[in-house]
């Protein structure tokens, strides 16, 4: 992916009703929140619940990412050992 690619991905929309976009979803879960309290700081999935799907996949693709990288840097430390 670009960096055009990726700025504009940040910068989609996910949540119509609140104007909620993918980045600020992002950075919140990276902060440490989860989908009720992203939801409560951004009123997101608050409208019309069409964002709840695509939000959720969101959440459970950065959370496996997450894991992903736990999991590099424990082989990476256990081999250095």
């Amino acid at each position: 992916m670009s960096s055009d690619e990726s700025t504009q991905a940040a910068d989609v929309v996910m949540c119509h009703c609140s104007g909620t976009k993918r980045d600020n979803i992002k950075n919140l879960f990276e902060q440490g929140m989860d989908i009720n309290a992203i939801s409560r700081w951004t009123g997101a999935l608050s409208g019309c619940g069409g964002c709840e799907w695509d939000i959720a996949d969101f959440l459970k693709e950065l959370a496996e990412q997450q894991n992903a990288q736990s999991e590099q840097i424990r082989a990476q430390v256990y081999t250095s050992k």
